[in-house]
């Protein structure tokens, strides 16, 4: 638990030496700013980093009892879900630090929460499926979740990008819930109707692709595993 609180601060320290002082972006609380997207890009890509390996690694358990394996991914997000709830206790003392007072807006953490998990639990779904049979798929992941942590304006602003880059960057779901998280967080701002149906249908969408995937795989797993 003092990890999951630690760990965020930390990074937030370095990363806030690095890109505030050396590359001088002019972002008021820079390190709010950062911690936001950080922790919410982390539950993603931890849970997805889990739910990986989650079939692979519960072979033993597969092969001697039927059990339903979608238990195994959905684990694996459920347990980041937790970690982030507890890292929320650094986010809690930034915002005590700068003197950020959260508004009402911090009403609507849970229904953004809803959004990332489901999108996870997609994501964990299918790449758990894939890497039973392509096992490339683990090394493979790990290089995209660094360069999509990259493309979603976690330490930089997005003013910052190519105009045509900006607009590329609006299908990144990823940057979507981290906008909604710092403006219902760090400015205060209301979530638009539009915003919330952007993010639920991103989240929905990998959803049912993934149960679609991890369906018609998992009689197969078996021979694999």
């Amino acid at each position: 638990m003092l990890w999951s609180v630690l760990n965020p601060l930390l990074m937030m320290l370095v990363l806030t030496a690095v890109f505030e002082f050396m590359f001088r972006f002019q972002i008021e609380n820079f390190a709010l700013y950062l911690i936001l997207g950080n922790i919410l890009f982390s539950l993603m890509s931890n849970a997805t980093n889990g739910g990986l390996k989650s079939i692979l690694d519960s072979a033993p358990l597969i092969k001697k009892i039927r059990i339903n394996k979608a238990i195994f991914p959905v684990q694996k997000t459920l347990f980041e879900l937790v970690n982030f709830t507890i890292s929320l206790i650094a986010v809690a003392l930034v915002l005590v630090y700068f003197q950020v007072l959260p508004t009402v807006n911090i009403l609507f953490l849970p229904l953004l929460l809803i959004y990332v998990v489901l999108f996870s639990t997609g994501l964990s779904l299918l790449l758990s499926a894939l890497a039973v049979f392509f096992r490339d798929v683990i090394h493979l992941w790990t290089v995209l979740t660094m360069a999509w942590m990259y493309l979603s304006a976690i330490f930089y602003p997005i003013d910052m990008l190519p105009p045509w880059l900006q607009q590329a960057m609006l299908f990144n779901p990823m940057y979507q819930f981290i906008t909604y998280f710092r403006e219902i967080v760090m400015w205060g701002i209301t979530p638009s109707l539009l915003s919330n149906l952007i993010c639920l249908g991103m989240a929905l969408v990998t959803l049912l692709v993934g149960i679609l995937v991890f369906r018609r795989l998992q009689h197969r797993f078996i021979l694999y595993v």
